[in-house]
């Protein structure tokens, strides 16, 4: 039983000191970018595959919906998901004696930038700092910040973990059944 306690305490401290780094790293990153890059010409690195560049952005991915009314932007775009992700948080707390260490570390990069991303809409007028893009010629990614990272990331992580472990469930039965 203090073996299962002190396992489950250690993934909390895991989770939670992963979010922690991530988001501050998500946090500096963006002073330093508005500091450096806002009002300033795009920066071009590797024959412009990788550029620079201060964006602000009322909107959710790719801008969507970023002509919503103030109030609406408000509550759909910052208190709801912060609603959803302080219960993704209260999960995986409650649930992380059971679950492995990769997705610890995978709910703690959705966590971490989900959050990221909605402290910009709450503290700075809805308004998220995005700076990195990435492309060949004209085929080129929406502008981005490290939380959009650390989102597609932890999901990447958990689409590969869940494909890997249902080929490993499946592979464990056929070797029982052989």
């Amino acid at each position: 039983m203090k073996k299962i306690v002190s396992k489950s305490r250690l993934k909390i401290l895991l989770f939670c000191l992963s979010s922690l780094t991530l988001i501050s790293w998500d946090r500096v990153t963006k002073d330093i970018a508005k500091d450096q890059l806002k009002d300033k010409a795009v920066h071009s690195y590797f024959h412009d595959s990788f550029r620079l560049e201060y964006v602000e952005n009322t909107g959710a991915a790719m801008s969507f919906a970023d002509n919503l009314p103030r109030i609406a932007s408000y509550w759909i775009l910052g208190i709801v998901p912060l609603v959803f992700l302080l219960g993704f948080f209260v999960y995986t707390i409650l649930k992380s004696r059971v679950m492995p260490n990769g997705k610890i570390i995978a709910f703690a990069l959705i966590f971490a930038g989900g959050i990221g991303n909605i402290l910009d809409r709450l503290l700075f007028d809805r308004h998220v700092s995005d700076f990195m893009n990435l492309g060949i010629l004209n085929l080129r990614t929406g502008i981005f910040n490290f939380a959009d990272v650390w989102i597609t990331a932890g999901v990447c992580y958990l689409v590969v973990w869940g494909r890997w472990g249902k080929k490993s469930k499946k592979q464990g039965l056929s070797d029982l059944n052989a």
